[in-house]
């Protein structure tokens, strides 16, 4: 971590742009690991859902697996309705923090800004949310089955890395005390 720091160093020595620019390339390392977890996680939460759970008919937002059924797309089912959102909400913690204390080392009021980040967070995830099984059952009735929710949740990570970034350098903006 001190060759982190060292980086850092150089990086804000250097100015604003560069700076931002060094915190741009950390944020892409940590939302890396976020897309891995929300691509990959659904697959081993669904493991212990049955079939019937995992196909059972749901109402979220404005996305109906009935309505979708009836209108002859394959549908997405409550358990892996659960599967996507949970891994989606998991990456969102974990980017969090760690984007908090190692991308932008800011000491920002954590009980301050987790809720702004909560509520632009839930926002984005019901966006999800309602778009991944969307995006499934599109991809299901191209004949893309076997890799639908990696593609789906790639898309979803993809908006989302492109939307927190700004909120993220705002809402972190204050700095840590080099020590």
């Amino acid at each position: 971590m001190a060759k982190l720091k060292d980086l850092d160093s150089k990086a804000s020595e250097k100015g604003k742009g560069i700076e931002t620019l060094w915190q741009f390339v950390k944020f892409i390392v940590v939302s890396l690991g976020a897309f891995v977890i929300q691509t990959f996680l659904p697959y081993l939460i669904k493991l212990p859902m049955s079939e019937e759970f995992l196909t059972r008919p749901y109402e979220f937002l404005f996305y109906s697996s009935e309505a979708a059924a009836k209108a002859g797309m394959a549908t997405t089912g409550l358990g892996l309705f659960i599967a996507l959102t949970a891994s989606n909400i998991i990456a969102q913690i974990v980017s969090f923090f760690i984007n908090k204390e190692k991308t932008f080392n800011s000491d920002a009021n954590t009980a301050v800004v987790l809720p702004i980040y909560i509520v632009f967070t839930i926002a984005l995830i019901a966006f999800s949310a309602w778009l991944q099984p969307v995006l499934v059952n599109a991809l299901t009735a191209k004949g893309l089955q076997d890799s639908a929710i990696a593609i789906s949740g790639a898309v979803c990570g993809a908006v989302q890395f492109f939307l927190y970034f700004p909120v993220d350098k705002i809402l972190f903006h204050k700095k840590k005390e080099n020590a």
